[in-house]
């Protein structure tokens, strides 16, 4: 299967990136700091669009930059660009194909802009539409499900967050980031071993906040493209707003909730999807929390602003696992193929 060699390939596509691919980043760190944008704007769909809400809180907590996503279709339904003249533009797609990601690029460097893309093709239109460009160095991706360009996407985004910052400690996070990522993998394991309880359920909510808001997506959009299964993934702040009420008793709730500042509130959120009968399933590190939940989906210890790309893994396997329990093709979902063209 495509789909379970791309998962374990992760790690060496991470170590590949920060064996070759700092210099690229600090090159484009240069450049940026001379430009010095007020705001960052960032086009994406799908997948990258959930890189793009990483890159949102990261860029936000770590250079105290404003980042807004794009809307592509002022740029190409509507013919009604914003004026992006002052920002850093960023467009993020595996493929590079993405026609109207590209048109928001196109427009703000006509406009003035400096323009940044993250694509794993460096001969792609979107690379060629931007003055700068960092490879996602993940090689060929051939299942239609995107695991090792998400997790990618997410390290070039960190990559250059620590570039920007100025600080080495962040350098050191990222080195221990290959051995984390295949210890992660190694602990997803024994999802396998449980995954046939939920074969028969029509519906997972996935929840995160913070740096892990975008996992949470990342994680409901996998089940959704794998299994055909209403999945929903929420801010758990955003779900205590009306979206709690459809919890019933044995509804699979997978919560992202690693240590760090957004711990507290998640394991409050555990222990009252717990009492409305939830099934709650938890990819953590911190050992109280796995032991409270219905299943643990354990990760290593990893700073919180790195840890999306650890815990985006066990939901990739998660979803690949009940793909295959459902008796489902994985590597070619229904109705999809991997490269989608918007306009």
């Amino acid at each position: 299967m495509y789909l379970q060699d791309e998962i374990s390939q992760q790690p060496a596509v991470i170590q590949r990136l920060l064996n070759e691919g700092r210099p690229d980043t600090e090159a484009a760190a240069a450049v940026i700091r001379d430009f010095n944008p007020p705001f960052v704007c960032i086009a994406a769909r799908g997948t990258s669009d959930h890189a793009a809400i990483y890159a949102q809180y990261l860029f936000g907590h770590a250079l105290r930059l404003p980042v807004m996503l794009a809307t592509p279709s002022l740029h190409t339904v509507y013919e009604r660009p914003a004026d992006l003249s002052q920002a850093l533009v960023i467009g993020i797609s595996q493929s590079g194909k993405a026609e109207d990601v590209k048109a928001v690029l196109s427009d703000a460097r006509r406009g003035g802009a400096l323009t940044l893309a993250i694509t794993n093709f460096d001969e792609s239109p979107l690379a060629q539409a931007a003055q700068l460009r960092l490879p996602l160095r993940a090689e060929r991706e051939f299942s239609v499900a995107a695991t090792k360009t998400y997790t990618a996407q997410l390290t070039v985004i960190a990559m250059l967050a620590s570039a920007l910052s100025s600080d080495p400690a962040k350098w050191d996070d990222l080195a221990a980031l290959p051995g984390l990522a295949q210890e992660a993998l190694q602990r997803s394991e024994g999802i396998a071993g449980w995954t046939e309880r939920y074969r028969y359920s029509d519906k997972l909510v996935s929840l995160g906040r913070g740096f892990n808001y975008a996992t949470a997506l990342e994680i409901s959009l996998k089940v959704k493209e794998l299994t055909y299964i209403g999945s929903a993934g929420y801010s758990e702040a955003d779900f205590r707003h009306g979206p709690i009420a459809v919890i019933d008793r044995g509804h699979p709730v997978m919560l992202v909730a690693p240590r760090g500042r957004t711990l507290a509130g998640m394991a409050e959120m555990a222990q009252d999807l717990s009492e409305r009968g939830a099934e709650t399933l938890i990819i953590s590190n911190d050992e109280d929390l796995l032991r409270a939940g219905r299943q643990a989906l354990p990760i290593p210890n990893v700073a919180e602003w790195l840890s999306p790309i650890l815990s985006v893994m066990p939901g990739q396997v998660y979803a690949m696992r009940q793909a295959l329990a459902r008796g489902f093709e994985v590597d070619k979902p229904r109705g999809l193929s991997k490269v989608t063209i918007t306009e």
